[in-house]
């Protein structure tokens, strides 16, 4: 079967580029519809790489008119007249913004840009002035009011959340800017804003109460990002030599895209939808690999976990409000909106008659580069080498049964946390000990629950399911004793499995697991 060649937009942003150059190109443009019809101020949050710039790159040629670019679309069969607007697009994506006067460079090219184009006469060198300016003056020139679009309007602020000095100079300055949406409201046809989050406190549109969020809306629940339908429609060759590679059927294919880079989800009763960063990245590789992690903010995200003393487990599968999602506060970020809003959390499910959200770890891409950034925060461990050793010996061990040569090799693992990394309190223990069981890749379940309460850690191989207890400065038979008053293991006896019961006791003085008891049940 002749081979069919797709060019996958791999960080392709420019709309103009990917349609000119042949790429694929998944049809949105029904959205934009949606959105000439909608409000003058619409606010769009989604995680970092999942298509927002290529969004409003295609908003950017729309209303400049350009129906060329658009043949064969949705877009170009509805009425609309394509006649342009002055379009004015502020990236704020292009920086790192580690000083507090890079976001003045970066808006200061942009408005002699503008200023050269409408040929506006510059009288004042404040920012906010000289924008109010730039928009009359295309209004009166064109004759047509001014489409903005701002692209990761919060980049300088996140990119400074732990640096309170930074964020205060960015936010007055972005707030300056940001005024003029309100202020040159009769100048304004469209203003529309992306980013990865929507702050709370220290709002940059304070002045502004009009902006419709559609970040949560069913209706737009697909706008950014890839369904499955999408991806078996647009992507069947690429799956087909994906399998090829990989010699796997074509619907095992389908099966280890979706467990590695589907379920996103971001309105109640939305999609899941598939992360299209790692999708294109697997197609054009034709592999199953982790591509998204390195673009989004782990260790923001494993520092803020590790300061909050956050418990995992309870973090990944939790309930919330629609509220608990929406406000970030940047100086106190709270670890839900901040693992919601980049992308590390997200929408399982919605459960109308509470009002709250069910919120879990999208897939195993995520996890897995999550999981690897937050462990070093709780254990250090020992060099790469006997690290390997350790941990390759204790998979072995749990698969074969041998539960107290897998705990050998779980307390040299730990005998390896350097003394600065303390294991100060029982919840970095249990933090620790579950994302090590989950990264080497054991079917590991964590806070259990039974009819008595929920047992620590499970731990299921091919022949074998370990009930685990974990204890803090106590000992292994107190652990023991709890699985046994509580029968734990009863919730297992129907499985088929042998059931290994397994109490650990660490100590905090020696920052080592003490001792352990296990008993095959």
């Amino acid at each position: 079967m002749e081979e069919i060649y797709i060019k996958y937009p791999i960080g392709e942003q420019d709309f103009k580029m990917l349609r000119d150059g042949g790429f694929s190109y998944i049809d949105k443009t029904r959205y934009i519809e949606k959105i000439t019809n909608d409000s003058k101020y619409i606010f769009l949050a989604r995680p970092r790489r999942f298509g927002k710039s290529l969004f409003l790159s295609t908003l950017q040629y729309f209303f400049e008119g350009r129906r060329d670019l658009f043949k064969g679309l949705y877009i170009d069969s509805t009425d609309w007249d394509w006649k342009p607007y002055p379009v004015f697009r502020l990236d704020l994506n292009t920086d790192s913004y580690d000083e507090p006067g890079r976001l003045d460079g970066v808006i200061d090219r942009l408005f002699r840009k503008w200023e050269n184009t409408y040929d506006v006469d510059v009288k004042d060198s404040d920012f906010s002035q000289r924008f109010s300016t730039i928009l009359e003056t295309a209004h009166k020139k064109t004759g047509r009011q001014v489409v903005i679009l701002v692209d990761e309007y919060d980049k300088p602020l996140v990119a400074n959340i732990h640096n309170k000095e930074n964020i205060e100079h960015y936010r007055n300055r972005l707030s300056s800017i940001y005024s003029n949406f309100k202020s040159s409201a009769e100048h304004i046809r469209l203003v529309f804003l992306t980013g990865v989050s929507r702050f709370g406190k220290l709002s940059v549109f304070s002045d502004l109460n009009n902006i419709r969020d559609i970040t949560f809306l069913d209706e737009f629940a697909d706008i950014c990002g890839i369904t499955e339908k999408e991806m078996l429609e647009y992507f069947k060759p690429g799956i087909a030599k994906l399998a090829e590679k990989e010699d796997i059927s074509y619907e095992e294919a389908c099966i280890r895209l979706k467990k590695n880079y589907d379920g996103y989800r971001f309105a109640a009763e939305g999609s899941d939808i598939y992360n299209p960063w790692s999708i294109l990245n697997a197609m054009a590789d034709s592999k199953i690999a982790n591509y998204w992690n390195d673009t989004g903010m782990p260790r923001i995200v494993a520092q803020t976990l590790k300061r909050v003393n956050a418990n995992l487990p309870e973090m990944f599968d939790t309930y919330c409000t629609e509220d608990d999602l929406k406000g970030l506060d940047l100086l106190t970020p709270q670890p839900l909106a901040l693992l919601y809003q980049t992308g590390y959390l997200t929408i399982k499910s919605y459960h109308p008659k509470i009002r709250r959200y069910r919120l879990g770890i999208p897939n195993d891409e995520v996890k897995d580069g999550l999981f690897k950034v937050l462990l070093p925060y709780y254990v250090k461990s020992l060099s790469d080498k006997e690290e390997k050793k350790i941990i390759s010996d204790m998979v072995m061990y749990f698969i074969l049964g041998d539960a107290d040569a897998a705990m050998k090799c779980l307390q040299a693992y730990f005998a390896g946390v350097h003394f600065k990394m303390k294991m100060d309190n029982e919840n970095n223990f249990h933090n620790a000990f579950f994302l090590l069981m989950d990264l080497v890749g054991l079917e590991t379940e964590a806070e259990s629950t039974t009819s008595d309460g929920s047992i620590d850690i499970v731990i299921k191989t091919e022949d074998y399911i370990y009930v685990i207890e974990l204890k803090y400065d106590k000992n292994a038979d107190e652990a023991m004793k709890q699985i046994e008053d509580k029968k734990y293991s009863r919730k297992f006896q129907a499985d088929g499995r042998r059931i290994i019961e397994i109490g650990v006791n660490f100590s905090s003085e020696t920052r080592c697991i003490e001792d352990w008891k296990t008993r095959i049940v």
